[in-house]
């Protein structure tokens, strides 16, 4: 595995990458995760392909979000970094990393398939990012965490006492820092679900079994899977929002088995299953 760097209006942005032959797996993280997070994900791939995760701005070593952060901010550094690497890719983008990739394949005609696990998009969660702004600007990043597990993610008191005293927690607190930003950034973003119809490039569709039609992202899925009548939809059994962290071994067969049925043309990509 190897660092790489690319510089967008004096931003830097960064990504792990590792080496392989044939069209690169972009992965695009979400809120409250990093390249880092994902490793246990790309270990487990098996793919022959070059994978190539990026660290968003706001995580180390990647720079800040920026005066004048939006969606839009990281839809262009998407759409920057697919450049950069040149030719088609097979694009896979997790929760906000879902949305990202959604909005940039709709302005792209050179990707090969996307893959989306449970994408976000407004209105997502709106009664959490006044609490976490406060907490990220007293400097209280413990409570931002505790807050972001409990007012959106709906995790119990008790899941989240034991995730402190894990050590995850650690990695958690930094990720935390751009957190009421990035909410703000997906609740106020104007999503046309319409012009989603209108992709080509094969779609899968990720969704947890444990949150299928439960509030915040089985009702955001649902919405965007309704724009996608032609997409693929596959089910990841027992899990919820966090395969990555929970079954990455899971998340990665999926993953992999997404982007082996790209050959396939679009009227068999556009069967549907559950």
């Amino acid at each position: 595995m190897r660092s790489t760097s690319f510089h967008r209006s004096g931003t830097q942005l960064t990504a792990e990458i590792v080496d392989g032959d044939g069209p690169p797996l972009v992965i695009v993280p979400g809120v409250m995760s990093d390249a880092a997070t994902w490793r246990p994900v790309v270990e487990r791939l098996g793919l022959p392909n070059p994978v190539v995760t990026i660290n968003r701005r706001g995580r180390v070593p990647s720079g800040p979000l920026g005066p004048d952060y939006s969606v839009r901010t990281e839809i262009d550094d998407l759409h920057h970094i697919l450049d950069t690497l040149g030719g088609a890719v097979e694009l896979f983008g997790w929760s906000y990393g879902g949305l990202i990739a959604l909005e940039a394949a709709c302005e792209r005609s050179d990707l090969r398939s996307l893959i989306a696990y449970e994408p976000v998009s407004a209105p997502f969660a709106p009664a959490a990012i006044l609490p976490v702004r406060a907490a990220v600007d007293r400097g209280d990043l413990d409570a931002a965490v505790r807050l972001v597990n409990t007012g959106v993610s709906g995790f119990s008191a008790e899941y989240v006492a034991a995730l402190r005293e894990s050590p995850a927690w650690a990695v958690l607190r930094p990720l935390a820092a751009p957190l009421p930003t990035e909410l703000a950034a997906i609740d106020t973003y104007p999503v046309d679900l319409p012009r989603y119809r209108a992709l080509t490039v094969p779609v899968t569709l990720l969704l947890g079994e444990l949150n299928a039609n439960a509030e915040p992202y089985g009702t955001a899925f649902d919405r965007i899977a309704e724009a996608l009548p032609q997409a693929r939809i596959d089910l990841l059994p027992g899990q919820g929002h966090l395969a990555h962290a929970q079954a990455p071994h899971l998340l990665a067969r999926h993953i992999a088995a997404a982007v082996g049925a790209r050959p396939r043309a679009t009227g068999l990509a556009a069967q549907r299953r559950s």
